[in-house]
């Protein structure tokens, strides 16, 4: 695999990218949700809770591949 300019791969620069957003909206959904309850909208503040765990689970999907990937020749340098 190909490194870029960070010493990772560009797979595991997707990956981490990847994590990074979903972690981070999921800190922000938090917020939504409870805008949600607040308005009395518990049918709103279930989607949001539906996205937050969806983009939990993504954040552990390429966790695990990170995981998978570190420490071998595929990742760069970054990664081992």
């Amino acid at each position: 695999m190909a490194t870029g300019e960070t010493g990772f791969d560009d797979v595991s620069f997707d990956l981490i990218s990847v994590q990074y957003h979903s972690l981070k909206a999921g800190h922000d959904y938090g917020q939504y949700v409870r805008d949600a309850k607040n308005a009395g909208r518990d049918d709103i503040a279930s989607f949001f809770e539906q996205v937050m765990a969806e983009d939990a689970d993504r954040a552990r999907r390429c966790h695990a591949f990170l995981k998978e990937l570190s420490g071998s020749a595929e990742a760069g340098p970054a990664m081992t």
